[in-house]
């Protein structure tokens, strides 16, 4: 709830009205609209309260952080994701190779001479 929330953190309780109105934290509420603070919610507003208290980041520049960091995690969650199919489909076609295939997975036009066997010749 948000008066013991807000004691928690030594803050006012319209500090925590004021971020939830700019969009910052979005608690969820009871049918008799009590604020609900879940786990994740206090992690985010010991965020914010970093920022602002440590860093002295106002609250437009924390709402530009917050986006940032979004945008930066759902990026990282595409790149996991595309990484994922990467694997997936070497793995594929790895074993699909013929028996007698050299190995390659993309195939080669001539067959790969070593070195050492090329100098000895």
């Amino acid at each position: 709830m948000i008066s013991a929330v807000a004691e928690m953190y030594e803050i006012h309780p319209q500090t925590l009205r004021l971020y939830e109105r700019e969009g910052l934290l979005k608690p969820s509420r009871t049918e008799g609209n009590t604020r609900l603070y879940t786990d994740e919610d206090l992690e985010r507003l010991e965020f914010i309260l970093n920022l602002a208290r440590d860093l002295g980041v106002n609250i437009a520049g924390i709402a530009i952080i917050l986006q940032m960091r979004e945008r930066m995690e759902e990026m990282n969650r595409q790149m996991q994701s595309f990484v994922e199919y990467v694997r997936t489909e070497m793995l594929t076609r790895f074993q699909q190779a013929a028996p007698g295939a050299t190995g390659a997975i993309v195939p080669l036009r001539k067959p790969v001479v070593p070195r050492s066997a090329k100098r000895e010749s």
